[in-house]
């Protein structure tokens, strides 16, 4: 049937309904995560209660509630134009004061000082992390985190040309604040945060001989606040050999790796792990990750990152399809963020580095850091969809260095 050939090629040559857009593979990603976080939180806190079997309980149940919210908030916020962060016209400064973005990292800062006040911060295990809001708390540290992102992309944006020393000092000014603040009750955020403040600056073009003369005042200011309280300290001595003090500062690590060690290579099976019944500590938040080993073993590990990975590339991708500098920067920012948290808090919970109290995104419980990663995430989304604009598409694509 030579007729039907052509019309075969012709079928083989046009692109499939089926192909995966940048917001798709994202959307499967946020929504694997959030899922695989509600059945783990959940068999995380199932606790010995004679009732066997899988059974729901309040903590599982509120995780759902705050899981569907952040759902929406991602949707919600994926559909806004990103650009509006922009703002206005620029004053006669370059800088345009009714941009969101200073407006939210000032919001941030504020709370990141009233968490501080004592009768306002709500005190948790002896941190003061948290504002009560009636029905809820908020972390302002997970605002901190985003503000800090959104800033630096939106300032590196604004800094037309080769970013100045000068010009260097004025953006680390507000986002050292920051740091400052939340070192003070949250040392791994805090380090999170300069972590991937330092990312966006080289991403964003800044000269290295210029971070090289602020990195010792960091540094320097970084360990006198690990050795300024005690139990840093000895976090980090404990971690060289945990089973040092196995019932005290090693407590943590050891039963993490016995969870691991449990899971083996197929795991106990979905709601089977023994850790979490009493042995450790922080299982729905800190070390969820070691609850996932044990249940689903090295499956659930390599489903886990995948699906982090699958966020990295999306964000990569982004970054080369974008023509306009803000764009490519906050897509930059927010996939840094997200794979430093997750990077960071695997290594914890594998007893890579020492522990550092952080949570996995998008799968630990806390309901205020789900709502905000998410929204982050949906400026992800945005500018995964947006379509260039033609006035974008005349700039130069700016100070980016993972343009491609």
């Amino acid at each position: 049937m030579p007729t039907l050939r052509p019309f075969a090629v012709s079928l083989m040559l046009q692109p499939s309904i089926y192909r995966l857009r940048l917001q798709d593979i994202l959307t499967v990603c946020v929504l694997g995560l959030l899922c695989l976080g509600i059945l783990m939180v959940q068999s995380a806190a199932m606790n010995i209660t004679g009732q066997i079997g899988w059974h729901w309980n309040e903590r599982g149940t509120k995780h759902l509630i705050f899981v569907a919210v952040a759902l929406v908030t991602f949707f919600v916020v994926g559909h806004l134009d990103y650009r509006t962060l922009l703002g206005g016209p620029r004053s006669a400064s370059g800088v345009s004061w009714k941009s969101p973005v200073l407006w939210m990292f000032s919001i941030a800062l504020l709370t990141c000082i009233l968490v501080l006040i004592p009768h306002v911060g709500l005190a948790v295990k002896g941190a003061r992390r948290w504002l009560p809001l009636g029905f809820t708390q908020v972390q302002p540290s997970e605002l901190a985190k985003w503000a800090v992102v959104l800033f630096l992309a939106w300032f590196l944006h604004k800094c037309s040309g080769e970013v100045s020393f000068i010009k260097l000092l004025l953006a680390l000014i507000p986002v050292a604040a920051i740091c400052l603040l939340v070192v003070i009750e949250d040392f791994g955020t805090a380090i999170l945060i300069a972590l991937c403040a330092v990312t966006i600056l080289i991403a964003g073009r800044v000269k290295l001989w210029h971070l090289a003369l602020i990195a010792p005042i960091a540094i320097a200011a970084g360990l006198w606040f690990m050795m300024h309280k005690s139990y840093r300290m000895t976090r980090m001595m404990s971690f060289r050999d945990p089973f040092a003090s196995p019932e005290r500062e090693g407590y943590h690590m050891i039963q993490s790796l016995l969870s691991f060690s449990t899971g083996g290579v197929f795991g106990a099976g979905l709601g089977r792990g023994v850790q979490k019944l009493g042995y450790l500590p922080e299982d729905t938040t800190d070390f969820i990750f070691a609850v996932i080993c044990e249940e689903l073993g090295v499956f659930g590990a390599i489903l886990t990152i995948a699906l982090y990975l699958g966020i990295l590339y999306v964000a990569w991708q982004a970054i080369r399809q974008r023509k306009d500098g803000f764009g490519q920067l906050l897509a930059f920012g927010i996939g840094a963020m997200i794979t430093l948290q997750a990077l960071i808090n695997i290594a914890v919970a594998t007893v890579s580095v020492p522990p550092k109290g952080m949570s996995l995104p998008l799968v630990s419980a806390g309901g205020s850091g789900l709502v905000i990663t998410s929204a982050a995430l949906g400026l992800l989304y945005s500018v995964c969809r947006a379509r260039p604009d033609e006035s974008l598409q005349e700039q130069p694509v700016g100070n980016v260095a993972v343009a491609v």
